[in-house]
């Protein structure tokens, strides 16, 4: 705890203000930002962009307005964020695409469904949608709801706005808080209101029974569930997955050709995801995999969706599609966390919780919304009745008006029958006024009429108000008194949504058999890897090459033949050993670039240098020697680098080391030849070099003089008369007398 000492510094541990801090930064982020409430299924920055737009002016049968100035008055006034988080709610608002019914109404590029941001905010325009003054801010002047200082308590802002449908529900939701993130699909407007009726009607319903009301969720984009029987346990819970598919239909054409076309997408592709179906589906058809597909095009517009693949004629139909749907987003699966905050509390809700949450928020919007209104025509009635008194002795009262020397005078005759500073023309008139009896309210309206109030037609048009007065808090006191009243009025106002604003679904729901897709068997057979110095790769057949061998060998740094169903390694500077699969090449013509190898592989041709490249075939059986830049060596069997996966380490080093060379060693090699930047060389046998793990430094191989390091490494047999280049001379390898490993060697001058 906190501690008091002298000159009033408190002392205290700084883990619990860490502790206390974070604490209260999440709770700010979970409530205050990242999770809708319940009960109108808004997060606080959608709230009050709507708010702000009512407060504006800004409604469904008047003029847009500049978003820019919508996103400046919310910032300033409710939401002290940046302005590209508000006008990003807002365009999401708008976007009848990823929300179940649009809330507001754009006008200008509000974005497109496959991924195009919206225009600045100084381009666009925007003003409520009918649906959302009706169904969301139509009763925030009857005191429904409560009110909160904004920011710096200059205005008032709603905790909640009076949301007369499940919108949780209706447009879903999608954030991330601190250690908790929602993810409610969205549904059909009419099957909730449907659904949230049957639970007024009988809050004990069961989940089978809802569900016969709201089957699903139904996503703006279409597509197809097709894990129905999987639906009622992610109701219960509210987690779980749903399984998603593209629509596809198929298009005969004349000569035996066909056409795959996809008319809806599944959610989770929408945006970016389009795109990246167009490369993914490219790229099955460049690795072979998806031959019979002959071309690919987005012919989508504002009608909808339709992406059209090409096929070859006689083309396996179902094949392609289930390859689609197994290599591609065109089958994906939402994640469901229905997770809102709920008397003020983060909570994961079950179907039946958001229905029963939301419909005690109905109750209480109704109580207090026809509490007030009983007050208002309680007040009303008595005006009424007092205006109606008022004619029956209206010459009475004209008379206390005429001898009345003020306002006051003349409220306290009528209130309290004071007559004291009134001068009457009649005694009469004096004792009539003192048994006046009207309240204080009835007083002043009697003082605020007008003397066309006195016409015959007006004197009736005021009893007949006074009746219609009476008969709405008869009808109010019903409803506030009995239960059942407020439950058929619940019931009627949400009949009338479903009249105006009911629509029929859009995503089909069904149960589909797992997509069952069996790559068809590559034919084996042997090809030869190129890649260029600048890291572009090919596979081509052998016979190109052996036509142009010449030419290819002056073009390329590796070259090998490899099995096109093989793996490649790649063995760099830093001991790093990268493998790709030889599929993943092009099988290319005689001129084509290549692909960088990068983009196959985690090879990073920016940081990382390559220094053996060969086929995992060939290691296999075989001895690699491996020398360092310090002149650390080991043999290791080939084995151990048969791996599957795409990188591993391939030798261990010492801080600042690099490897110099990898080389596969066999019968010819009896000797090796060390070279240093210094000009030092040494000879010794090959076989005093151990075999080790790759995980393994290795031993030294040449003791090395201060700052110098290897250059070269050769190989030679024992009578070896093979020169080599040195300071522009050519040097018999023989000229260096055998020694053994871990000697300085020889320095030559030449």
């Amino acid at each position: 705890m906190p501690t008091v000492e002298k000159n009033n510094i408190i002392s205290t541990e700084y883990s619990e203000i860490m502790q206390k801090s974070y604490i209260d930064y999440a709770m700010s982020v979970i409530i205050s930002r990242a999770l809708p409430d319940v009960r109108d299924g808004l997060k606080p920055v959608q709230r009050r962009i709507l708010y702000d737009m009512d407060e504006l002016g800004i409604h469904w049968n008047g003029q847009y307005r500049k978003c820019a100035r919508i996103v400046g008055d919310t910032m300033g006034k409710y939401h002290p964020h940046g302005d590209a988080s508000i006008y990003d709610a807002l365009v999401v608002l708008s976007q009848d695409f990823k929300k179940g019914r649009k809330l507001i109404d754009g006008h200008g590029n509000f974005g497109s469904i496959e991924g195009d941001g919206a225009a600045a905010m100084r381009y666009t325009e925007a003003r409520l949608d009918k649906f959302t003054e009706e169904a969301f801010l139509a009763d925030l002047d009857k005191d429904v709801v409560d009110f909160m200082p904004n920011f710096d308590e200059t205005e008032k802002e709603p905790v909640v706005l009076p949301v007369q449908v499940p919108n949780f529900l209706i447009n879903g939701s999608e954030g991330i808080a601190v250690g908790m993130a929602t993810s409610t699909p969205t549904h059909n407007i009419r099957e909730v209101i449907e659904a949230e009726k049957a639970y007024i009607k009988n809050p004990d319903i069961s989940l089978s029974k809802l569900m016969e009301y709201l089957p699903g969720p139904d996503f703006p984009t279409g597509g197809i569930i097709i894990n129905r029987d999987e639906l009622p346990e992610i109701y219960e819970t509210g987690m779980g997955k749903i399984k998603l598919r593209g629509k596809v239909e198929v298009e005969e054409l004349k000569g035996g050709k066909t056409n795959l076309v996809i008319t809806e997408i599944p959610y989770t592709m929408m945006g970016a995801g389009i795109p990246k179906f167009m490369t993914d589906v490219a790229a099955l058809v460049e690795s072979k995999k998806a031959t019979d597909i002959v071309d690919i095009s987005n012919q989508s517009s504002k009608e909808g969706i339709r992406i059209v693949l090409e096929l070859k004629r006689g083309a396996d139909v179902e094949y392609i599609k289930s390859m689609l749907f197994k290599k591609t987003k065109l089958e994906d699966s939402f994640g469901v966390n229905m997770l809102a905050v709920r008397d003020g509390r983060p909570e994961t809700l079950s179907l039946k919780g958001v229905l029963e949450a939301h419909t005690a928020f109905l109750y209480e919007l109704n109580t207090r919304k026809y509490t007030k209104l009983l007050q208002t025509e309680t007040e009303k009635k008595e005006v009424q009745e007092g205006l109606i008194k008022a004619v029956d002795c209206i010459d009475l009262i004209i008379e206390i008006l005429r001898g009345s020397k003020s306002r006051s005078d003349c409220v306290d005759c009528l209130v309290n029958g004071n007559t004291d500073n009134i001068k009457f023309r009649s005694l009469a008139s004096k004792e009539n006024a003192a048994l006046l009896k009207f309240t204080e309210r009835q007083a002043n309206a009697i003082l605020d009429m007008r003397l066309y109030r006195l016409i015959g037609l007006e004197i009736a048009q005021l009893e007949k108000e006074y009746a219609e007065t009476l008969a709405r808090i008869e009808r109010y006191t019903g409803i506030l008194n009995d239960r059942e009243v407020m439950k058929k009025t619940i019931i009627r106002d949400l009949d009338k949504f479903l009249k105006d604003y009911g629509t029929e679904r859009k995503t089909a729901i069904e149960n589909a058999e797992a997509a069952v897709f069996e790559e068809k068997p590559v034919e084996e057979m042997d090809v030869v890897f190129l890649m260029d110095r600048f890291g572009y790769a090919r596979t081509i057949d052998i016979a190109t090459y052996e036509r142009n061998t010449e030419s290819l060998e002056q073009e390329n740094k590796y070259i090998f033949t490899v099995k096109n169903t093989g793996r490649i390694c790649i063995f760099t500077a830093d001991g790093k050993l990268h493998t790709l699969k030889c599929l993943d090449l092009p099988l290319g013509k005689l001129r084509d670039k290549g692909v960088p190898i990068d983009n196959v592989s985690n090879y990073n041709s920016s940081l990382e240098t390559a220094i053996y490249v060969a086929p995992m075939e060939s290691l296999t059986g075989s001895k690699l020697l491996f020398v360092t830049k310090f002149s650390m060596s080991k043999l290791v069997d080939g084995s151990e680098f048969d791996i599957q996966k795409r990188s591993v380490a391939a030798t261990n080093l010492n801080e600042g080391d690099e490897v110099l060379s990898i080389t596969p060693v066999d019968d010819t090699m009896r000797q090796v030849l060390f070279r240093t930047n210094g000009g030092v060389f040494l000879r010794f046998a090959l076989e005093e070099i151990p075999e080790k793990k790759k995980g393994a430094v290795g031993v030294r191989g040449m003791k090395l003089a201060d700052k110098d390091y290897l250059t070269e490494v050769y190989f030679m047999n024992f009578a070896d008369e093979r020169t080599i280049e040195f300071n522009g001379h050519e040097m018999p390898m023989t000229h260096i007398k055998t020694t053994h490993r871990d000697m300085k060697g020889t320095k030559v001058r030449l």
